[in-house]
């Protein structure tokens, strides 16, 4: 580990306490540790980023919406290559939250969950991605033979 030293206005050093007080990190460099990687993350995203991707999209709709359920229901049968598992939680009587795991390619993943986002009566929706390397590796696990079998590698923020 190495120490640097950073110079931030007054303004930033506030927010900063604040995240370290809300958060309830031990001091300032935990804080900027995670907001670096964060950033870093996001950067390398915004380049392109990772070719594949594990990822939650949370979304919030309208169950009355006309045929909304269905196209939605629809949307993840023609991509069940990237659909993982799903949750669906009723909020109130006219709101339900659905969280979709996906895994794919990440431009993939991107362009499905801005699909599922836009579909009219979708209220709020916000993807959630991590990269990771997907190993195609024959290995035995315990007491069964080896046999060919994809493993997720999450990749770390550089």
């Amino acid at each position: 580990m190495q120490r640097i030293t950073v110079t931030l206005d007054d303004e930033l050093v506030a927010a900063l306490d604040r995240t370290v007080a809300a958060c309830g990190y031990q001091n300032r460099s935990e804080a900027l540790r995670d907001l670096a990687r964060a950033g870093i993350a996001q950067v390398h995203e915004d380049a392109g980023g990772s070719a594949a991707a594990v990822a939650a999209l949370a979304y919030v709709y309208d169950h009355r919406q006309r045929e909304l359920a269905k196209r939605l229901t629809g949307s993840f049968h023609d991509r069940h290559d990237l659909s993982v598992a799903s949750l669906h939680v009723h909020l109130d009587h006219d709101s339900c939250l659905e969280v979709a795991v996906l895994k794919g390619a990440t431009r993939d993943v991107r362009d499905f969950a801005r699909h599922v986002i836009a579909e009219r009566g979708v209220r709020h929706g916000r993807l959630v991605t991590v990269p990771v390397e997907l190993e195609n590796q024959k290995h035995a696990h315990g007491a069964e033979p080896g046999r060919r079998h994809l493993h997720v590698r999450v990749k770390e923020a550089r």
